[in-house]
């Protein structure tokens, strides 16, 4: 019998990005604690641009962001935001959407799955993901719950279980 395995990989649908900002900026324009602050959420190139003319409130429009990501089921883990820094009268904050697996948190990955995983099962990275694979479904099924239990400090999602 062939070896059965899965990708571990950090993707975003990017769809799904859009859309949570679309919401956002659409409740931003008609909240009532937004008029005359002069609040604005939009895409500025590959990264997400949040302004406000006062550093409180562009930390409310990232909180309303990251309510609408949720949502929309996105881990905020793949949710980089940067610090609010005063831009003439105005302050911003840049946000990036990260994806793939760096080669260091693949790594990290890996060596979970070979000291705590079940015996027998191997882990490999190919490029920005890790295949694991195994004789076994339910070992691959115990590393997913294995997986799910740590505390990574990015977004990981299982694909091609076969």
């Amino acid at each position: 019998m062939a070896d059965s395995s899965f990708d571990i990989v950090s993707k975003v649908e990017r769809q799904e990005v859009d859309n949570a900002l679309n919401q956002a900026a659409k409740e931003i324009s008609t909240r009532y604690d937004f008029k005359g602050v002069d609040a604005s959420i939009a895409w500025s190139g590959e990264k997400i641009e949040m302004r406000a003319n006062a550093e409180e409130r562009v930390k409310a429009v990232l909180d309303i962001f990251q309510t609408k990501l949720v949502k929309r089921g996105i881990s905020l883990k793949a949710l980089d935001a940067g610090e609010p820094q005063a831009s003439g009268k105005d302050y911003k904050i840049f946000a990036s959407i990260e994806e793939g697996i760096s080669q260091d948190n693949a790594k990290k990955v890996a060596k979970i799955i070979r000291d705590e995983g079940p015996k027998g099962v191997k882990a490999q990275v190919q490029g920005d993901e890790l295949r694991v694979s195994s004789k076994s479904r339910d070992d691959l099924q115990a590393v997913q719950q294995l997986l799910k239990g740590k505390d990574l400090d990015f977004a990981i999602q299982f694909v091609n279980y076969r």
